[in-house]
């Protein structure tokens, strides 16, 4: 059976029959040039693959960036800005991005800004990318340490998922991708969260029906609320103090530097604690997400100053108003608060939860 969101733009097709959709897209929109963005190793890793199942008149431009999360920059923008101008990218030109959610986000960033905008297609490689970036059409840079700051939202014209490309990924950038529909589980139901935590890395029908069923997690959301005025901003669950301690690693020489999942999974831990705090969230649910997630994800210890470190730079989480910290916290599993100014004493609190939990319980 197809799996297949089909909608003007950003429609997703998953598996069979995906590749014949990118065809047939292509096709349709009858592109002057065809271009493939790649990171060093999607470029290895999946670059073959995708060759293998492009089968246009076309033959792809190949543009390659490093890989990581410090370059998704603006730097990395102007120089494919300058290889798109050299290479003779016009309006009517495609750029199809391979590769993980920094590939994604920040080729959709290149694509809606060269000539005002040309047509993209997004290709998620890692797990990450087709349960996060798949969805939502949100693309964007980094501004220094801090996430995303620089951005705008606007959907590809197609988004093509094969999870045969996971059997590319490391355990832990698998984990990673994990992290994000463990959090759709949070703030979805009971029923899809404990489906999520059971997952495994092999390739079965179970693990692309669950990866499916997260997009859809997703698409229900930015379908209700595209513009991020209400249901969507759930979508940050444990990304507020989660996307600091992202920020704060990535820019400290004394800290190793965390994948995005690794990081959302503490900050799904404090954000969950927080609701138990001031919300009443249950103790035995936060018990037990709170055991797996430190079972799945290193621990990292963290010292007050860093800390202190760490609130100070919530000032530029991107769903605060006026300078007030705004969380998405929860009442239950499945039941969401939204807007919720935590007292950073209560953010201390809980980092003292997290630092106290057994990694061998």
């Amino acid at each position: 059976m197809e799996k297949n969101i089909i909608r003007d733009r950003g429609a997703v097709y998953c598996n069979e029959g995906a590749w014949d959709a990118l065809q047939e897209i292509i096709s349709e929109i009858k592109p002057t040039k065809v271009f493939v963005l790649t990171d060093e190793h999607t470029q290895v890793d999946c670059l073959p693959y995708f060759l293998e199942h492009f089968h246009t008149a076309h033959i792809p431009i190949q543009l390659t960036i490093p890989a990581g999360e410090i370059y998704k920059t603006i730097a990395t923008c102007l120089e494919l800005w300058k290889q798109l101008s050299e290479n003779g990218a016009d309006r009517k030109s495609l750029l199809i991005n391979l590769g993980g959610g920094v590939v994604t986000d920040l080729g959709g960033f290149v694509a809606c800004t060269y000539q005002r905008g040309i047509d993209f297609i997004n290709v998620p490689t890692s797990l990450l990318a087709m349960v996060d970036a798949s969805v939502g059409g949100k693309n964007g840079v980094d501004l220094g340490a801090l996430k995303n700051q620089i951005g705008i939202i606007h959907n590809p014209r197609a988004v093509i998922v094969d999870t045969q490309f996971l059997e590319t990924l490391p355990p832990e950038q698998f984990k990673s991708g994990m992290s994000e529909m463990i959090k759709h589980g949070f703030i979805h139901s009971e029923t899809y969260l404990q489906q999520a935590m059971a997952m495994s890395q092999s390739h079965t029908d179970e693990t692309s029906q669950l990866i499916w069923d997260s997009i859809l997690i997703k698409n229900s959301i930015i379908t209700e609320d595209p513009l991020e005025q209400g249901l969507r901003k759930t979508l940050n669950y444990g990304h507020t103090l989660g996307h600091a301690i992202e920020s704060y690693c990535l820019e400290t020489p004394s800290k190793d530097s965390l994948l995005h999942g690794e990081a959302i999974a503490i900050g799904m831990i404090l954000a969950t604690y927080i609701s138990h705090e001031q919300f009443s969230f249950p103790k035995e649910k936060l018990e037990e997400t709170s055991a797996f997630l430190l079972k799945t994800f290193r621990k990292v210890d963290f010292s007050k100053p860093e800390i202190d470190e760490i609130i100070k730079l919530l000032i530029f989480d991107k769903k605060n108003t006026s300078g007030k910290i705004q969380f998405v916290l929860l009442e239950n599993i499945g039941i969401h608060r939204l807007n919720c100014i935590v007292p950073n004493e209560l953010i201390y609190d809980a980092f003292n939860f997290y630092g106290k939990l057994d990694k061998e319980a």
